[in-house]
């Protein structure tokens, strides 16, 4: 029954892991679709690199808001070097 027990919440560690990896990735296509739109940028343009390597969901949310509402393009590069 331990076995068991162990395998099942080994077994959710990783499907959470799994869930988290896919929003992270999900949220960082919608910063760069932002981006684009808002400001032309190819995706090719170093801040993807930067952003890319942000591992904590909740600043990529951040940084999510934050495309949508700066005036500029520099105002994000801003807020991305406060990582």
């Amino acid at each position: 029954m331990d076995a068991i027990m162990r395998e099942s919440s080994f077994a959710q560690y990783i499907k959470q892991q799994g869930i988290e990896q896919g929003e992270r990735k999900s949220t960082f296509e919608d910063i760069l679709e932002v981006l684009k739109i808002r400001f032309d940028m190819p995706e090719t343009h170093p801040i993807s690199a930067r952003i890319a390597a942000i591992e904590d969901l909740q600043r990529l949310k951040q940084l999510h808001r934050a495309a949508i509402q700066v005036p500029h393009i520099d105002a994000f590069q801003h807020l991305l070097r406060e990582d």
